[in-house]
């Protein structure tokens, strides 16, 4: 790259010969710098006195200057060299009759002994010129050597380095306030060295900014030479005769014009038609189609027409529509808008004696505002087929199988709830197969709820009544498990220091446990509600209370009850447990709350968009929840959808006092106080992106209403298709 560098500098610079020997470099594309050059170069030779440039030959001279002799002379670039010599042949001969007696004395010349020095600063004497000179780097953008200390190569390949700058800004601010010519101080970017313009540069520069031209004594506005008299003379400016071409027919012409005559034949030009200067205006819908494109766009929307007249109207109205004195002054009290007629009725005795109306212009005059102010618009009128409108549905018969008809009926005295307790203290345990009651256990007050224990291998049966919870073992079934139940039961070791506890666990007596009673829970609040977590250790129990302890949770093994909540949310109506994961449902009136019992913290909030919530079902998977209301609404949550309802169902006409999910069939019923239990079935897919089937399939009635009350609770077999359900009436139904 260096030799190629140099080659290209040996063969690129242009030099020029100037009167007195010396030379001068020409840098490309810059007329005014080289002029410059020119004239400083010039006046320098002129003002040496020995002459002892000229006289050196040519090796001291490229020593001095930094530059070969590339063999072009300014004789041959320069066409005004020639003047400039012969005005200084005298004393050109001079300084070389000087420099020979020099060099034949053997006395070297001053400016060889100051080039020959060792540590020759060479920009310190020189001109700007001999800067330009000595600067070999070529036509090469300076860009180049932004990050290196030097700007290029001279002829022997040394690197040129670029001046040294330390100056900071404050330094700068100091010259520019210390120096006087800091205004005419310029940078030269080719030797990073600072020049001071002159006053002929300067004003050079402010003439080229103002727009004028460069050179002092050129006028732009001298007058112009007439070349031409202008007047009209005998004799032609030229003397030259006139073309052969200027004479003939052009063969080129002639051609174009058969073309064009061959065109016209053809009928592929035309002629062109005078036009017709009286202005086209037309009526733009009077051939208009109905059915094109125009005619549709144009969507003409006809005024509505009036109101035919009534009987009100006529000359003779019946005696009902004419108004009495009263009702005529109430009507001239009431404002314009307010009349119900904008008229009074009249009876006349025939047609002729009918008189002018007197607001017919009046009522022209706003028929015409209305017309023209009103807007208009069409309605669209959608021809829909109403059996469209109706989902399709699977017919029920390809559902089955799902509870269709009455099968048991058990009677009792008073209003009972399932796995029957009732009002009069006591719960029945009936058998399914013989629908005999098998067993009855007075508990000495009214049953608010009664919940089997699911675990397979315990037989228990927790039963709120008033403030507490009863927890029976009825003894029936399988001995191993009544056995395996008790045992369990009296493992138990109290611990040395009770801790405190929001309820009591009290052990039966003897007397109790003849009975079937085993363990009593007491709260000190009235017990509404007890359900069992899926593993049969714990259940939770809502109280009618206000405050934080409206919900408990009791474990039975280790026989400990807890509070989970710290601030109530509004009064508690059901609570379930999840049958998969450690989440807690709790159901105030308004909404459903959902909390993780390992984490402590609430999950998810649904909105079921009700007055009042009754009830509350989850579904065995655990991803979708039912909740009823006192509204008649049963409402269908998509836990891994949203919080709003994926569906709402107003099957029933009055309140729903109890909602249930089948263990194993895709089946879910509600009762309702309007006497009636509709099962539906409800199909979940393991795919997500499918929605539920949810369709009902049959509404079973048998319970009649009594004090405004209908079906209390209903309740799924375990294993069968049959759904159960208590009543109002004091009976317990079997649907299978």
């Amino acid at each position: 790259a260096l030799d190629m560098i140099l080659s290209g500098l040996t063969a690129t610079p242009a030099v020029h010969r100037v009167p007195g020997g010396r030379r001068v470099g020409w840098t490309p594309g810059c007329h005014q710098h080289c002029f410059l050059q020119t004239a400083l170069v010039s006046a320098s030779a002129a003002s040496l006195q020995d002459g002892s440039d000229s006289g050196l030959s040519e090796s001291e001279e490229s020593v001095f200057s930094g530059l070969q002799d590339s063999g072009s002379d300014s004789s041959e670039d320069d066409p005004a060299e020639g003047e400039d010599g012969a005005s200084g042949d005298d004393s050109h001969s001079r300084m070389e009759e000087a420099s020979g007696q020099q060099v034949q004395a053997g006395i070297p010349s001053p400016r060889t002994e100051v080039a020959r020095a060792k540590g020759y600063e060479e920009y310190a004497e020189d001109s700007s010129d001999e800067e330009d000179i000595r600067n070999t780097v070529g036509n090469v953008p300076l860009e180049w050597y932004e990050g290196f200390p030097h700007v290029g190569y001279d002829l022997d390949g040394r690197r040129i380095y670029k001046p040294l700058r330390t100056r900071d800004e404050l330094d700068q601010f100091l010259d520019k306030m210390d120096n006087p010519d800091y205004w005419r101080t310029v940078q030269d970017r080719t030797t990073g060295h600072d020049v001071r313009l002159t006053d002929e540069q300067v004003a050079l520069v402010r003439r080229l900014q103002s727009g004028q031209f460069g050179d002092v004594s050129f006028d732009p506005y001298e007058p112009a030479v007439d070349f031409f008299s202008g007047d009209p003379m005998v004799h032609p400016v030229t003397n030259r005769p006139a073309d052969k071409r200027s004479f003939i027919p052009s063969l080129v012409e002639k051609e174009k014009v058969s073309r064009m005559v061959h065109a016209i034949k053809m009928g592929w030009i035309q002629p062109r038609r005078p036009r017709d200067p009286t202005p086209g205006f037309y009526d733009l819908w009077a051939q208009e189609d109905p059915d094109a494109v125009l005619g549709r766009h144009k969507m003409h929307v006809p005024a509505p027409k009036l109101a035919l007249p009534g009987h009100a109207e006529s000359y003779n109205p019946p005696p009902e529509y004419l108004l009495s004195e009263d009702e005529r002054l109430a009507w001239e009290q009431q404002e314009p808008g307010e009349r119900r007629l904008n008229f009074l009725p009249h009876r006349f005795p025939s047609l002729r004696a009918v008189p002018a109306y007197g607001r017919f212009i009046q009522e022209r005059f706003e028929r015409c505002l209305d017309l023209y102010l009103c807007p208009r618009q069409r309605k669209m009128r959608v021809n829909v087929d109403p059996e469209d409108l109706i989902p399709k549905l699977p017919r029920p018969r390809d559902l089955q199988p799902f509870p269709t008809c009455q099968a048991l009926v058990g009677c009792r005295g008073g209003p009972c709830s399932l796995r029957p307790g009732s009002d009069d203290g006591s719960v029945r345990l009936w058998e399914v197969a013989t629908a005999r009651c098998m067993r009855t256990v007075p508990v000495g007050g009214v049953v608010r709820s009664i919940a089997w224990n699911p675990h397979p291998t315990l037989c228990l049966v927790a039963v709120a009544v008033e403030d507490s919870v009863l927890l029976l073992n009825p003894a029936l079934g399988d001995r191993l498990v009544v056995g395996g139940t008790d045992q369990l039961l009296s493992t138990f070791v109290p611990p040395q220091e009770p801790a405190v506890q929001p309820a009591s666990w009290l052990e039966a007596s003897e007397e109790e446990r003849q009975r079937g009673l085993r363990l009593r829970v007491s709260h000190g609040k009235p017990v509404t509600q007890v359900t069992w977590h899926g593993r049969g250790d714990y259940m939770a129990v809502v109280l009618a209370t206000a405050g934080h302890t409206q919900v408990l949770i009791h474990q039975l093994s280790r026989r400990r009850s807890q509070s989970p909540f710290r601030r109530s949310h509004g009064q508690v109506q059901r609570v379930a447990f999840h049958p998969v994961r450690p989440f807690l449902l709790v159901a105030s009136q308004r909404g459903v709350r959902l909390y993780h019992l390992l984490r402590q913290e609430l999950t998810k909030k649904l909105r079921p968009n009700c007055k009042w919530v009754s009830s509350l079902a989850v579904h065995p998977a655990g991803d979708n929840v039912i909740c009823g209301s006192y509204d008649s609404k049963l409402v269908w949550f998509d836990l891994d959808l949203s919080s709003e309802p994926y569906r709402v169902l107003r099957h029933h006409k009055k309140a729903l006092r109890a909602v249930a999910f089948h263990a194993r069939y895709p089946l879910f019923a509600s009762g309702s106080d309007d006497g009636s239990i509709i099962v539906c079935h409800g199909m979940v897919y393991n795919d997500l992106l499918q929605n539920p089937l949810l369709v009902p399939v049959k509404v079973l009635r048998g319970h009649t209403l009594t004090r405004d009350l209908g079906v209390l609770d209903v309740a799924f077999h375990p294993t069968q298709p049959w759904v159960f359900s208590s009543g109002a009436d004091g009976t317990v139904r079997l649907f299978t």
